[in-house]
């Protein structure tokens, strides 16, 4: 079965990579990281099937709208999705904006923009779970 892939950007030495990671793979997605926003593109560029990008706004080596153009130079139909706090800089060319840290609503978010995926994974964790029992 294909799952939804997401890129997650962000910062090297944040805690916060491991808990947006774990929250996308929780829900069974897959996850490739970028450190920079530089990385970012470089990784879209190798691999432009992507699902969607999961950007901290803090990331700060390029302006958030720089990230985004030059994402959707090279994948334009990619939904960028930047997570900052509510006090932060808006980023305003962003297909959707989190103005908070929320793993539920970062999950939430992801969920609505692959419905089909996320059918598809239940599904076949049903089945799991049916095999299991009849064990």
């Amino acid at each position: 079965m294909m799952r939804p892939c997401f890129l997650v950007v962000d910062r090297e030495s944040s805690s916060s990579i491991s808990t947006r990671k774990l929250i996308i793979e929780t829900a069974k997605f897959n996850v490739i990281t970028a450190y920079s926003s530089a990385e970012a593109v470089q990784t879209l560029a190798k691999f432009p099937a992507i699902d969607g990008v999961v950007a901290d706004a803090g990331v700060d080596d390029m302006d958030c709208s720089d990230l985004i153009s030059g994402l959707k130079r090279i994948s334009p139909n990619v939904p960028v999705i930047i997570i900052c706090t509510p006090r932060g800089k808006p980023c305003e060319n962003a297909d959707h904006m989190l103005e908070s840290f929320d793993p539920r609503l970062l999950l939430s978010l992801l969920q609505r923009l692959q419905p089909e995926a996320v059918e598809r994974i239940e599904r076949r964790n049903e089945e799991l779970e049916d095999e299991h029992f009849k064990r």
